[in-house]
């Protein structure tokens, strides 16, 4: 998945299965080069994408409960 910021710079999102606290589990980040091996099609189910205001670097964040 890609995403253009606010500054014009396009990041895509990319996914790790790692280990923390001795359990597997799904590590999100965004970087400004597109790595195949680490590359994400989708967006995780229930998050959305903000913007840190001050570096423009996207952010995961877990949108609202109903």
């Amino acid at each position: 998945m890609e995403h253009k910021n606010s500054k014009g710079v396009i990041y895509y999102l990319n996914c790790k299965n790692v280990k923390f606290g001795g359990k597997m589990r799904d590590l999100y980040y965004f970087s400004k080069a597109k790595r195949p091996e680490t590359y994400c099609e989708n967006l995780p189910e229930g998050y959305t994408i903000i913007e840190n205001k001050k570096t423009g670097l996207p952010l995961l964040k877990p949108k609202p409960k109903k």
